[in-house]
């Protein structure tokens, strides 16, 4: 996942359906990212092989997704999409982004809380899951060709990389 000082959305973005919720209880649905390991690491040989230890940890930030709170009915009828995440390195950042360190593997960690006002949440039980295949390497350029090429070919925000994409903008 490329990240950067101006923040960067998460792409493929998270996404999650639920069940089971009560219909008529207020929920609120966050986000965290948090290190897999206290290591760092470097692409060599077409592999991310162990480069030292870990930088020190960023600030943790919760995302709280905006819908929230909600009806567990709404959360129910549709898929829920964390796409307005953003992603930053950089450590003095004031738009609330989630902050990670480049070259680290991190897990990203979602959360239900039943409440129905956000200055309640410190008070109340989180539910936490956590799904192995969503975990990433946080880059600032991507590694392997492979990727780069998958990234351009399905991310809609990656247009400047694409060869019609490029010349649109030289045109302006």
């Amino acid at each position: 996942m490329v990240i950067t000082k101006a923040g960067r959305r998460m792409f493929p973005p998270y996404k999650v359906r639920m069940s089971g919720l009560d219909k008529k209880c207020q929920y609120i649905l966050l986000m965290d990212i948090v290190s897999v390991d206290s290591c760092r690491y470097k692409f060599h040989n077409n592999h991310w092989v162990v480069a030292g230890k870990a930088d020190p940890e960023m600030p943790k930030r919760m995302y709280i997704h905006p819908d929230s709170p909600c009806s567990g009915e709404r959360w129910m009828q549709r898929v829920v999409s964390f796409h307005k995440l953003k992603l930053t390195n950089d450590i003095a950042d004031k738009n609330g982004f989630v902050i990670l360190n480049s070259m680290h593997k991190y897990q990203p960690r979602f959360h239900l809380v039943q409440a129905n006002d956000l200055s309640k949440l410190p008070y109340k039980r989180f539910r936490t899951f956590v799904f192995k295949e969503t975990a990433f390497m946080a880059v600032t350029a991507y590694q392997n060709t492979k990727i780069t090429q998958l990234k351009i070919d399905h991310n809609p925000f990656a247009k400047g990389f694409r060869v019609n994409g490029a010349a649109k903008r030289d045109k302006r």
